[in-house]
């Protein structure tokens, strides 16, 4: 191997690395605030709030769809908290490929939910979110600065 085809891949590893990080950033944030806004209410944050407010979604959810309302509280009564463990979890670099697969899995959930109610826009949106997690899923194997890493490939 020359010199000029060593260096070419090292810059290219360190711009997939790059890359990924960007990535992992974005989706953490994004995630972590989805999670955080569902316990707010007038600037207050609170798990009254969050309840609340999961229960006001569901109830919307199950009104406009054929979605049963135990199926959409269970749903949304948990989303807030799973959004801001996966949201931490992707940030910080813990095991970001599962965190990352179920935090796709988690948006593909909230898909579903505005499929369900025919809202165009939100589903238009929220696909490329999943676009987003599936292509950090593809370029996982360049994390290199997380907290607690994936076993070596």
């Amino acid at each position: 191997m020359n010199e000029t085809s060593s260096s070419s891949s090292t810059s290219s590893r360190c711009d997939y690395t790059a890359a990924f990080l960007l990535l992992r950033l974005f989706l953490g944030i994004r995630t972590l605030l989805a999670g955080l806004e569902k316990f707010e209410a007038n600037k207050s944050f609170s798990f009254s709030n969050y309840t609340e407010n999961m229960i006001r979604m569901a109830t919307g959810i199950s009104n406009y769809s054929l979605i049963p309302l135990w199926a959409a509280k269970m749903f949304a009564l948990s989303l807030g908290f799973l959004l801001v463990g996966l949201g931490a979890a992707i940030l910080l670099g813990i095991k970001s490929r599962a965190s990352l697969f179920f935090g796709g899995l988690l948006y593909v959930g909230l898909g579903f939910g505005l499929m369900a109610v025919q809202e165009g826009e939100g589903v238009a949106w929220i696909g490329m979110q999943v676009l987003m997690f599936a292509f950090a899923l593809v370029l996982v194997r360049h994390d290199r600065l997380a907290l607690w890493a994936d076993k070596s490939e």
